[in-house]
């Protein structure tokens, strides 16, 4: 754990209690006189030092050591399109996207997307905000969705495009978005919707199921 995200983060002091004081003592097995971090959304950028003051059975309380401004962020950004897949299959790979560093994932329902997943944007918040923690990253990751791919690329024509090709992704490329399509890939319509776009693939001869392919992508954009 780097830091807490935490609401009254920043006030002199605090009392932590619930959940947050079970893990804090009884997983990290922190004592009185230890120091923690602590972020408020509100002012992601300025980390919060305290210092633990007080421990009993179902409270703690923390005092304000210093406050300073420290960002942690990915030396570039990536938005990926991802065509919209079962949500328990994008929360398993979400902690990882985002201490990769991705910094938005727009959702799409694609022709070959069933149509019964809606993404959970409240949840996703919660998964990327403990991966926050963990990883120490201080931007917040953005969701959105869009209706269809021509929508999106109407808005994005910059888009980039993950689908068999010849064109395999050399290490030193440098783009903002990429659109990467469901399991089955993409229809005939939204091939010839994408005829236009730079298209390129990974170099191995294995298929990728869907959130293989984004998380191999963005490790070799961002890292």
């Amino acid at each position: 754990m780097i830091y807490i995200l935490h609401e009254n983060a920043g006030m002199s002091q605090i009392t932590l209690k619930g959940d947050l004081h079970k893990y804090i003592i009884k997983v990290r097995r922190h004592i009185e006189g230890d120091e923690l971090s602590f972020r408020n959304k509100e002012d992601i950028k300025t980390l919060h030092r305290y210092k633990i003051t007080n421990v009993d059975g179902r409270s703690l309380d923390v005092e304000l050591i210093s406050s300073k401004i420290e960002e942690v962020k990915a030396a570039k950004e990536l938005h990926i399109a991802w065509c919209v897949i079962d949500s328990k299959s994008i929360e398993k790979v979400l902690p990882s996207l985002c201490e990769i560093g991705v910094s938005k994932i727009s959702f799409i329902y694609c022709d070959r997307s069933q149509k019964n997943f809606k993404p959970d944007f409240k949840r996703f918040d919660r998964i990327i905000e403990a991966s926050m923690g963990q990883s120490g990253r201080t931007s917040i990751m953005e969701f959105d969705t869009y209706k269809n791919i021509a929508t999106f690329i109407s808005e994005f024509p910059d888009t980039k495009v993950f689908d068999f090709t010849d064109n395999i992704l050399s290490g030193d490329n440098d783009f903002k978005r990429v659109l990467i399509g469901c399991e089955g890939g993409f229809s005939k319509d939204e091939k010839e919707l994408l005829k236009s776009q730079e298209v390129f693939r990974l170099k191995t001869p294995m298929v990728l199921r869907s959130e293989s392919a984004v998380m191999a992508v963005a490790s070799k954009i961002l890292l």
